[in-house]
């Protein structure tokens, strides 16, 4: 029996998204099986000696290095996975691009929408497998959802609702970090939370034609870490709500927001069509919420009314574990991109969501800023 071809990764970047990536690697041939290839992992690069101990130690990886390009340059490995802050993207993703590595990369993209177009022409100019961590689209709900508007369910589709929100963010003593650094981070909640919910919304409803939005910081100073004295000016968004009108005609709201009292992890999504309407709440991911106009409105209501998809953990075969009633966790929807991006080195099909994917939702975020600013509507594609 001859053995499995090896997909040999480098990890740059060991913090908390780094980890659950690592993870998710180990995982996959354990949920997919039969599992086409060996993941090994080979290197792992973090900015201080700690990181980097615990990312061999923890995720068993063969080295570590605080010098990312030392993972870049090594013919020993194939995919470099970027997990780094976002000021490091374009650096990291182009260089290994370069130097012939396929590249998974964490959301957003880049710092700027200059900086994304970059790294597309760069991916374009290799020819070699890239692809975003928009994991959202990979949580059975929202991939039912997806075939549901494709196969014509909503009709034709009027308007959404759109939110991602979290609460982490209202303590004003919680410490100044790379998130809340515009040097650092490029933007704030927008970047950080409307990134997904950016692409969500596209891949079920299109490209987007305009928009206007709010930008707001509400706590302007945070203290250093370890020196709550020391006070630091934030200068990216706590909350960003935008009104967009899209290119099918459909218009809606969308809201990313880090000061949310009284949710966690809260991506909502509800859209209306002519002929019926979906809603999801990623507080609640075992289900597609869905609702048909054609079904008969009498008597007494007759057989209208929201009905519940179990969509659970039905992912296609060869996804064995867990099960595919059983209820389905945060985690999933990592494990399920990244093997969507591992079977597409193998099959030589072109990876989804790509770089192309970041690119027009860094299209998106840098028109709100500029409506923001400007307080008037912006138009998409910018020039």
């Amino acid at each position: 029996m001859s053995a499995k071809p090896e997909i040999r990764i480098g990890m740059v970047g060991y913090g908390f998204i780094g980890k659950v990536h690592t993870l998710a690697y180990r995982l996959l041939p354990m949920i997919y099986d039969p599992f086409p290839v060996r993941i090994r992992l080979v290197g792992v690069s973090a900015a201080s000696q700690d990181s980097t101990r615990k990312g061999v130690e923890q995720g068993e990886y063969e080295f570590g290095t605080t010098n990312w390009r030392e993972l870049v340059a090594r013919d020993d490995i194939d995919v470099i996975n970027c997990c780094t802050p976002n000021f490091l993207h374009k650096e990291v993703v182009i260089a290994a691009m370069r130097a012939g590595k396929h590249v998974y990369c964490d959301k957003p993209l880049a710092m700027s929408l200059d900086e994304a177009r970059e790294i597309v022409s760069v991916a374009h100019e290799t020819g070699l497998q890239n692809q975003m961590t928009f994991n959202y689209r990979f949580i059975p709900a929202m991939m039912r959802a997806k075939q549901l508007v494709e196969d014509g369910f909503l009709g034709r589709v009027f308007s959404f609702r759109a939110a991602y929100l979290h609460p982490g963010y209202i303590d004003p003593q919680r410490p100044i970090s790379w998130r809340l650094d515009a040097a650092q981070g490029g933007g704030g909640a927008l970047f950080d939370l409307g990134s997904h919910v950016l692409d969500l919304v596209r891949f079920l409803l299109g490209e987007y034609e305009e928009v206007h939005a709010i930008a707001e910081t509400f706590i302007k100073e945070r203290p250093l870490p370890g020196k709550p004295d020391h006070m630091m000016p934030v200068k990216v968004d706590d909350l960003t709500l935008m009104m967009v009108r899209m290119a099918n005609g459909a218009v809606g709201t969308l809201e990313a927001s880090r000061l949310a009292t009284g949710t966690n992890d809260e991506l909502r999504l509800e859209i209306h069509g002519s002929e019926g309407a979906l809603r999801f709440n990623l507080m609640d991911p075992n289900w597609l919420y869905v609702y048909d106009a054609r079904e008969p409105g009498a008597p007494i209501g007759g057989e209208r009314g929201f009905k519940a998809i179990e969509t659970v953990q039905r992912y296609p075969p060869p996804a064995v574990l867990p099960g595919p009633k059983l209820s389905i966790g945060w985690m999933r929807y990592h494990i399920a991109s990244q093997y969507d991006f591992i079977t597409s080195l193998v099959e030589g099909r072109p990876s989804s969501p790509s770089f192309v994917d970041g690119m027009k939702v860094q299209e998106v975020m840098e028109a709100g800023y500029i409506s923001a600013r400007g307080k008037e509507w912006v138009s998409l594609p910018l020039g």
